[in-house]
């Protein structure tokens, strides 16, 4: 069938045409190239609402207890990934309580161990002491729970991003995240964002497994290789979810205490009252988004993973247990630089010259 621009667009318009065929239509997706992969299927997302944090973590991961146990059968440990933006500040940091949360769930399902181990952008374990961690090897014998710096601990694989001349950069991920033999669970926050509009379980994984060097090291720092342009950084975060996506065991979005505003280290708090779990991120974070009030479009790099299938991001096929979005939503004010942050979505303004005699002559480089 042979239709004129026009009416593919008319076609579109009646639902008939699926995603590929319109980017076959105008001129994006060609023969032999991949089309853009959308999730099959529906996901579940546990959204629990209640007057204490501990609880509210605790429920909502047994909300979703099969589907966390059927990973947990064939893992050695745990690995509980907190978010430190800052080592100080207690919103933008996992509060101890979301992590007693998990280790209450996790105590009658499984006999450890469990290391918590993060690689914050300052020092881990100033954090660690700082929020209170130190007590839980203590508390937490049983569950043979243990603290690990990741950049201490110094292990990582290596993946290539682009920099800001669009150039291959090297950057080192921890490699405790990406041990088959681990069961990972983030554990995130409710935020807005400074670059990327809003963070919750994806980024915690994303941006907290680059490292950097240990205190006494010569200085260098991976994490800063994302902060290279809008439109690299929403892509370089998707590469880097595509290498970590198939360890990922289960999301954990602690939102009782929410931040607004300057996000994601000095922001102000919202009182949501909500914990989010879900063995999908993505789907866990589309969620969160509709929890904050955030529009879906503006986040590019959590539509990425949704359109790569790294997870569920169409609303309509996540089923959501617990409380309805709709009982507690709250429009979290974004941060105060969301116009250029949103400059992504625009048309990219300096185009490289087109070189190359087919491409001078309007041919196509794909050939017929």
């Amino acid at each position: 069938m042979s239709l004129s621009r026009r009416g593919f667009v008319q076609l579109a318009g009646t639902g008939f045409l699926s995603q590929s065929q319109l980017l076959r239509a105008e001129g994006i997706l060609r023969p032999g190239l991949p089309e853009v992969r959308l999730t099959a299927g529906r996901s579940k997302v546990a959204l629990i609402h209640g007057g204490d944090r501990r609880r509210n973590v605790h429920d909502a991961l047994a909300a979703i207890d099969a589907e966390i146990r059927e990973g947990l059968r064939h893992k050695r440990y745990v690995v509980i990934k907190p978010n430190f933006v800052s080592t100080t500040n207690q919103l933008a940091a996992t509060h101890l309580d979301a992590i007693e949360g998990i280790l209450d769930y996790l105590e009658p399902r499984f006999r450890g161990p469990v290391v918590i181990a993060e690689s914050s952008a300052g020092d881990t374990l100033e954090g660690f002491e700082h929020f209170r961690y130190n007590q839980l090897a203590t508390e937490r014998r049983s569950q043979k729970v243990s603290l690990v710096d990741l950049n201490r601990e110094g292990k990582f694989e290596t993946i290539s991003l682009l920099d800001a001349d669009l150039h291959i950069a090297p950057v080192r991920l921890a490699a405790r995240v990406l041990d088959p033999e681990a069961y990972v669970i983030s554990s995130a926050m409710l935020k807005t964002h400074n670059t990327v509009v809003a963070t919750m379980s994806v980024k915690n994984m994303v941006l907290g497994s680059p490292l950097h060097s240990a205190p006494g090291d010569l200085p260098w720092n991976d994490k800063r290789k994302y902060h290279v342009g809008l439109r690299q950084t929403h892509y370089n975060m998707l590469v880097t979810a595509q290498k970590l996506q198939p360890n990922w065991g289960a999301a954990l979005i602690d939102g009782f205490e929410g931040m607004e505003g300057n996000g994601p280290g000095n922001g102000t708090p919202v009182a949501s009252h909500v914990a989010i779990a879900s063995t999908d991120f993505v789907a866990a974070d589309r969620v969160g988004l509709e929890v904050m009030g955030i529009n879906p479009e503006w986040v590019g790099y959590l539509g990425y993973c949704g359109q790569a299938g790294l997870g569920q991001y169409d609303l309509a096929k996540i089923e959501v247990a617990g409380a309805t979005i709709a009982s507690v939503a709250k429009k979290y004010q974004l941060h105060p630089d969301i116009d250029r942050e949103l400059q992504w979505m625009g048309p990219l303004r300096e185009l490289s010259p087109k070189v190359g005699s087919l491409l001078q002559r309007g041919d196509s480089i794909y050939g017929a």
